[in-house]
């Protein structure tokens, strides 16, 4: 009886499979390292570039001081 019973509940788990959630051919491991180290990377460096360009200390001409430490 029970496995009868393991039976159907494996002909059933695969017959509600939807399309396209089978596995489909892996990937290399030239495509790996550039899927998932080299493309992240590359886009860390880039977006830290770019807030770096954007809110870098910029020379404020003769007067290099601190509002904080200094009173006027």
């Amino acid at each position: 009886m029970m496995i009868h019973i393991a039976s159907a509940i494996g002909s059933l788990a695969q017959g509600a499979q939807e399309d396209g959630t089978f596995a489909g051919e892996g990937l290399s491991a030239v495509e790996t390292f550039a899927y998932f180290f080299a493309a992240p990377t590359v886009v860390f460096i880039a977006i830290s570039v770019i807030v770096y360009a954007l809110t870098g200390d910029r020379k404020k001409g003769e007067n290099n001081s601190s509002v904080i430490t200094t009173i006027e």
